[in-house]
């Protein structure tokens, strides 16, 4: 026999079912309400007057997970600009900018040894610039 407990989905987060079976193992699935595509794009993080390089692991028009080192995670708070380097191969036209305002929604350690982290935000307001990548 199964159960299903739905917990409440805080506003603009996934909306997560919890199963609990007989043994007392617990799985948790995740019904987003937009798509999410696994890119490996560049990623500028704007802290202050620093820009620290990031690349996606995957982007939804609501959030991002990105990766970048340990100690720039530290740089990055609550509330934060990026920029995204969106390649041809994804817009189907030419490369472009995005600038993002973001929310942090978790930092994690992600490599083995200890000098990586993973950032999930939340996409908060967004822009296409008009200049390309390819510097035209």
């Amino acid at each position: 026999m199964r159960h299903k407990k739905h917990l409440p989905a805080e506003k603009g987060s996934s909306d997560e079912t919890v199963r609990m079976t007989q043994n007392g193992t617990t799985t948790i699935e995740e019904r987003r309400s937009s798509q999410r595509f696994r890119i490996s794009a560049p990623l500028t993080v704007i802290a202050g007057e620093q820009e620290i390089p990031a690349y996606t692991r995957d982007l939804s028009n609501r959030g991002v997970y990105f990766y970048l080192t340990l100690p720039d995670s530290t740089l990055i708070e609550r509330d934060f600009e990026f920029l995204i380097e969106m390649p041809s191969e994804i817009t189907l036209t030419s490369s472009c900018r995005i600038r993002c305002r973001g929310k942090l929604v978790r930092k994690e350690v992600t490599s083995r040894n200890l000098t990586g982290a993973g950032i999930a935000a939340e996409i908060l307001d967004y822009s296409i610039l008009r200049d390309s990548v390819d510097g035209a």
